[in-house]
């Protein structure tokens, strides 16, 4: 199974509040979850970058109240949809210049001002890649070798906070019962087709549990169907409408794409037992040579091992058999 990380759908999902919610309170720290109220979470997203970084990417941002020490204020949530199949070292100076960018456009929008400043920004880097991420989270520690103490005031500052989906287990996943964590597993169940069934097998039981049934079904059913195209499933999806409604006919194309692994693994393993039969077939013709060569007496163990394309200790175990 193969899969690019373009188009990947997400953008659509972050834009319903309630997948922001289930990111914040499945994947964020505690801490800053239980401050939110997430009935007040309103959309901001849109392009604010300029060329400096002219790579396609998927950006959404919200912002959302939070209140603490008996005060109430707006933080902005800049979710980044960080799909590339490699990690991007550069990710600090590329968020430090995005938030630069966000920043700039509510100057120039006027939705705040120098005079009343600026408002607090949580960077969150959502990351699907098969390789773990280890590019550094905050521009800081890409300032090398660390600056002598008088200078260290003067760097820039700037974390992220990073949710890299492959580093979550099945049973950490399964302990979130939410649609953002069915939606994760399936992301993570790549390896096999069969993987995927019972991941999609699960989303489905958490979305028929879902209050939110009616609107939620619909948005990962059009996610799921992109996911598959981008997989290569090679199914006609094209009626798919409803993962709930119409899970008998989704669980009929999983089970095709699912025997018909099976059948090409059982291929591959009959392939690889015809092979392992003639290397083995091979061998004991190297060794019947080998033997009869010793009975001449005639070759040394060195010109019967290149005679044969055995070792010469092989040879010399032959021939501490037949002695025996």
């Amino acid at each position: 199974m193969a899969s690019n990380h373009h188009d990947t759908g997400y953008k659509e999902l972050f834009s319903y509040p309630e997948f922001v919610q289930q990111l914040i309170e499945g994947f964020a720290p505690a801490e800053i979850a239980e401050l939110m109220d997430f009935s007040s979470l309103t959309n901001h997203s849109g392009n604010y970058i300029t060329p400096l970084f002219e790579e396609k990417f998927e950006d959404v941002v919200w912002s959302v109240e939070i209140t603490w020490n008996g005060i109430t204020q707006r933080v902005f949530l800049y979710i980044l949809l960080e799909f590339q199949s490699t990690v991007d070292g550069t990710m600090p100076i590329r968020l430090m210049h995005y938030v630069a960018c966000f920043y700039d456009h509510l100057l120039k929008t006027r939705v705040t001002t120098p005079g009343k400043g600026l408002p607090p920004v949580l960077p969150i880097v959502l990351y699907n890649g098969s390789e773990r991420w280890t590019a550094r989270q905050d521009v800081y520690d890409m300032v090398q070798p660390e600056p002598p103490s008088f200078l260290r005031i003067y760097q820039p500052h700037l974390r992220y906070y990073l949710i890299d989906e492959g580093r979550y287990t099945d049973d950490e996943l399964a302990e979130r019962q939410t649609p953002l964590s069915g939606i994760f597993s399936i992301e993570n169940a790549a390896s096999s087709w069969e993987a995927l069934q019972q991941a999609v097998d699960r989303i489905v039981a958490i979305i028929q549990a879902d209050p939110l049934k009616a609107r939620i079904d619909p948005v990962i059913t059009r996610w799921l169907k992109r996911h598959l195209k981008r997989l290569g499933a090679g199914v006609n999806l094209e009626r798919l409408d409803s993962l709930v409604e119409d899970r008998d006919m989704l669980a009929e194309n999983l089970e095709n794409l699912v025997k018909k692994e099976r059948l090409e693994g059982r291929e591959e393993g009959r392939e690889e037992g015809r092979e392992k039969g003639r290397e083995e077939g091979r061998l004991e013709a190297k060794q019947e040579m080998a033997r009869n060569l010793i009975k001449l007496g005639v070759l040394t163990d060195e010109q019967i091992a290149e005679a044969t394309g055995l070792t010469t200790a092989e040879v010399q175990a032959f021939r501490a058999e037949d002695k025996h």
